[in-house]
């Protein structure tokens, strides 16, 4: 059984949204997920410009963590931007 996730800091929540390509059903298209803490790595590190060690402390999880986390979340928005997969953007499950 995996470890219980660690409750990830969020300044701004996301609302759940679906981005996809112009001209193209939903569902005819695969879809990748980001979620909330990924949405939030993207927005501190490349919006905000933190360094990745204040955007972790910020989240409040260590800095390997925070890096992983960005990885994931640049890895599926270039996924989705080259490949034509819609973006799905999950809301925090914290919160509902």
């Amino acid at each position: 059984m995996p470890r219980p996730r660690k409750h990830r800091h969020l300044a701004h929540p996301p609302q759940p949204a679906i981005y996809k390509p112009a001209g193209v059903p939903l569902f005819d298209l695969r879809q990748v997920l980001l979620l909330p803490e990924e949405l939030e790595a993207l927005r501190l590190v490349d919006l905000e410009e933190q360094s990745q060690e204040e955007a972790a402390e910020q989240m409040a999880v260590s800095r390997s963590t925070f890096q992983r986390i960005l990885s994931r979340a640049r890895r599926q928005v270039a996924l989705a931007l080259t490949e034509g997969y819609a973006l799905r953007i999950e809301e925090n499950p914290n919160n509902g």
